[in-house]
């Protein structure tokens, strides 16, 4: 069976966005670094969230790469990017870099599973200007 580019290119970018979460968040809340703490802290979370958030976002992942569950993970990880956008906005964090990068994280994660996806790409395909 041949694989298309748009497959591969869309497993490629699921592999980024899986290695981008486990490496910028994942990793330092579920390692107790400082600086997850501090984050939380700035954004007006109370302490020890960090560790239950990072759990969660591992969970999100790995529902995410597992192609039976990868809908559901990316369901799921649209709460959870909605929530940390909910919290950039309450922080009045920049628009731009802070408040609209879940949104950014979000068209990147969809993007990828929706190109390596068939039964997604049929659901929700794309088409050019003739309909």
């Amino acid at each position: 069976m041949k694989t298309s580019a748009s497959v591969w290119l869309g497993r490629v970018m699921s592999g980024l966005f899986a290695l981008f979460m486990l490496a910028a968040s994942v990793t330092p809340k579920l390692m107790g670094m400082p600086v997850a703490e501090e984050t939380m802290t700035q954004l007006g979370w109370p302490p020890g969230y960090a560790f239950a958030i990072g759990v969660l976002e591992l969970t999100l992942v790995l529902l995410y790469l597992f192609p039976r569950t990868s809908v559901l993970g990316a369901i799921l990880f649209m709460g959870l990017l909605g929530g940390a956008m909910a919290t950039q906005i309450r922080a009045e964090s920049p628009l731009f870099s802070h408040v609209l990068f879940s949104l950014y994280l979000g068209l990147f994660m969809w993007g990828g599973l929706w190109l390596r996806d068939e039964r997604l790409r049929a659901l929700f395909p794309w088409r050019r200007g003739e309909d």
